[in-house]
């Protein structure tokens, strides 16, 4: 990644919250928002691995800061695409093999992790436009299609194909082309 992928990346960041934009309003969120201050100083520290030894470990030192304080335990290794926004901080976890696409929504209590055995031995892929409710959880190596909703306290453990909605556990898909709507807003 590249300072002006970066730069791109933390702005499509930013504007998920609200539709902000411009520096005033990264200042605002920086200091008010926990969700966009831990993801920031996560990109910085991701940007800065193979580029600065000395910037790596400040930024690294910042993130297990707040890490500890507002209860996300998303490594810096994890790839993640522009526009992802923590909506609620606490207990997020993502494993640092999983892999998460654009515009992304998660919120508190959610596991996005890794299963050790079986069919689904690995860690789940997360298309475009996907919204991870309150306290749910993805486990294995499992593909998650775009537009889709994962509802609070579901189990997702197979697949889902584009424009679902995924209730309870076990998990029950149901197709609904307009599933984000209303959930995932300010996309770029």
């Amino acid at each position: 990644m590249n300072r002006k992928n970066l730069k791109e990346t933390i702005a499509a960041d930013q504007y998920r919250i609200y539709g902000s934009k411009g520096k005033k309003s990264k200042f605002i969120n920086l200091v008010k928002n926990p969700g966009f201050k831990y993801l920031y100083i996560m990109r910085k520290c991701n940007f800065y691995k193979d580029k600065s030894r000395v910037l790596y470990k400040i930024y690294y030192a910042i993130l297990l800061h707040y890490q500890y304080k507002y209860g996300l335990e998303i490594p810096p290794d994890t790839k993640i695409g522009k526009g992802f926004y923590i909506g609620h901080i606490g207990a997020i976890t993502i494993n640092p093999r999983a892999v998460i696409g654009e515009n992304v929504n998660i919120l508190k209590g959610a596991l996005i992790g890794y299963n050790p055995r079986g069919k689904y031995k690995g860690c789940p892929t997360i298309g475009n436009k996907v919204w991870i409710g309150p306290n749910a959880v993805i486990v294995g190596n499992v593909k998650i299609g775009n537009n889709v909703v994962i509802a609070p306290n579901a189990l997702v453990n197979r697949d889902v194909p584009d424009n679902s909605v995924v209730v309870g556990n076990p998990s029950q898909v149901i197709l609904k082309n307009d599933s984000t709507e209303s959930y995932i807003n300010y996309t770029i």
